[in-house]
């Protein structure tokens, strides 16, 4: 067995079933070991995008989703896909090649230093080594899922890749979540759990990205929020965590109608953060209410001061109060109902009568496909899409909100289409963001992948112009060419149409059937006027 086939047999033990990637010379026998060990390698158009497959991979599986790369420029291509996987807590493992490493000291062509590159943006950085290959590969697996999971980097040197591995047996490491051990901290003066509860009259539960590792949670949180009679909020990776037609559930933090959603945050008198990890974070964190912490890891980000931490299986921990906890809450049916109203007033703000505004495309695709996974790209549509969209599942909305990071949303849905073949599977982005990537639907027609891609089509980026309109500048290198969107999908073996109003956008979903293999491409062009009075 050589290193490439062990890799591949400890990548195929852990559950992974595919590797996204673009080789070089030095990944010849890594193909040939995922011919031989009947591994998927699925080919992208380039390594930035093979990477984006493989976040999503993790995202929906919980397991590494894993990426390729050939030596310089393929491992400098991969660096933003392996920092969105970083800031976006998603178990990946990066594999670049290398030169041999007799010429690694000294010679220059096409040679990056992996460690230098890699070490600031994965939690492990490593060369692979015949002789200690298991270690390796144990430590990269583990490392990658523990808690908070991330990405490792490991090099294949030209060398060694093909290198004799021994016939070695296969032994995994622990990779399923810890299902006990829970530690409790307090500040200083901080009241006791019970008593802190019962004082609280208007706690609010957040909930956030950590939650989606955690089993059981969604369940745990619902009965949480029930007992105590009080709303719950999620952060965007966080949707569907708790059910969004749920009476209780107050909106989603930091998107469209952020001024309202901090307004009502800022009412509570106690809140309860669950999973919630402050890199989703855009606005500063402004409660002054007490935060009661709850995670799988403690809040050593203090990003907000939590005077009482709960740190453990998040399931659990939360099973353990619901039955000990007093329901004090003095919140409404009624009150919550008039905010989730306001709320959905606010949202759609600034919508132009007889035109297509970017919250009629959320809305007609969530009223056309309600139990769709859908992907969504980064600019101010995501901020709709993560306010608009109601998210009824744990992992059915799949978005960057770390490093948020333009490009990702297309190849994101390729992947989890792969994943969810009997699912309807959106992508959502911009024009600006498609462009970027656009390229990867000749992939997606040849996967007979069937996603549908809503292009937020308005020649703009308009995130930045819009911030240069607040200074009263001019429009200044933000504005994009208009390109025929559907003619380029049609070329690369897709469906695509045009769309200028509700109607149309309509007719077109009513008409797409569930099973299409076919790639559905939709250039809805939007007025951006709502974009102006929304942000």
């Amino acid at each position: 067995m050589n290193c490439s086939e062990k890799i591949v047999r400890y990548l195929s033990a852990a559950g992974i079933e595919r590797v996204y990637g673009y080789p070089g010379d030095p990944s010849v026998p890594f193909l040939e070991a995922c011919r031989r060990e009947n591994m998927e390698f699925v080919l992208a158009t380039r390594e930035g995008t093979a990477g984006f497959m493989a976040e999503a991979y993790g995202q929906i599986t919980g397991r590494p989703g894993v990426c390729l790369s050939t030596l310089g420029p393929g491992s400098s291509s991969m660096v933003n896909a392996v920092a969105t996987a970083h800031l976006d807590r998603v178990p990946m493992i990066a594999i670049s090649g290398q030169i041999d490493t007799a010429r690694l000291p000294y010679f220059t062509h096409q040679v990056l230093d992996h460690t230098q590159l890699f070490a600031p943006i994965t939690k492990w950085t490593a060369s692979i080594a015949p002789k200690s290959l298991d270690t390796i590969m144990r430590k990269a697996l583990r490392t990658a899922v523990a808690e908070r999971p991330g990405p490792v980097h490991l090099s294949t040197p030209a060398d060694l890749v093909g290198a004799d591995a021994g016939e070695g047996e296969v032994q995994l490491p622990p990779l399923a979540a810890a299902q006990e051990m829970v530690a409790a901290f307090a500040v200083e003066g901080a009241p006791d759990l019970n008593a802190a509860m019962r004082a609280a009259r208007r706690p609010i539960i957040l909930v956030g990205m950590a939650a989606l590792r955690a089993p059981g949670a969604g369940a745990a949180i619902t009965r949480l929020a029930e007992r105590l009679g009080c709303p719950v909020v999620s952060s965007p990776m966080a949707k569907g965590v708790f059910d969004e037609t749920h009476p209780l559930f107050a909106g989603t933090l930091d998107m469209a109608c952020n001024g309202l959603m901090w307004d009502f945050m800022n009412s509570a008198d106690r809140i309860i953060n669950i999973g919630f990890d402050g890199v989703e974070l855009i606005k500063p964190w402004s409660p002054q209410a007490p935060v009661l912490h709850i995670d799988a890891t403690p809040n050593t980000d203090q990003i907000y001061l939590a005077d009482i931490e709960l740190v453990g299986p998040i399931a659990q921990v939360i099973e353990g109060l619901v039955d000990t906890l007093p329901g004090s809450a003095t919140w409404s049916e009624a009150e919550i109902a008039a905010h989730r109203k306001a709320l959905r007033a606010a949202y759609q703000d600034g919508r132009v009568a007889g035109r297509l505004n970017p919250s009629d495309l959320v809305d007609v695709v969530g009223a056309a496909l309600p139990d769709a996974c859908i992907t969504s790209d980064v600019g101010s549509h995501k901020l709709l899409v993560g306010q608009g969209w109601v998210a009824r599942s744990a992992r059915s909305v799949l978005m960057t909100n770390g490093l948020s990071s333009m490009g990702y949303s297309l190849p994101a849905a390729i992947a989890a289409k792969q994943i969810l073949p009997e699912r309807d599977v959106v992508c959502f982005t911009g024009d600006g963001g498609f462009a970027m990537v656009q390229g990867e639907l000749r992939l997606a027609a040849t996967l007979k992948a069937g996603v549908v891609v809503v292009v937020f089509c308005d020649n703009s980026l308009n995130r930045i112009e819009l911030k240069q309109q607040a200074r009263q500048l001019p429009s200044f290198g933000t504005r994009i060419e208009a390109t025929d969107v559907p003619r380029a999908a049609e070329s690369m073996g897709c469906e695509g149409v045009r769309v200028d109003t509700i109607a149309e956008l309509e007719k077109v979903l009513a008409n797409r059937r569930g099973d299409a293999t076919v790639p559905l491409v939709i250039a809805a062009h939007i007025d951006p006027a709502q974009y102006a009075a929304q942000f």
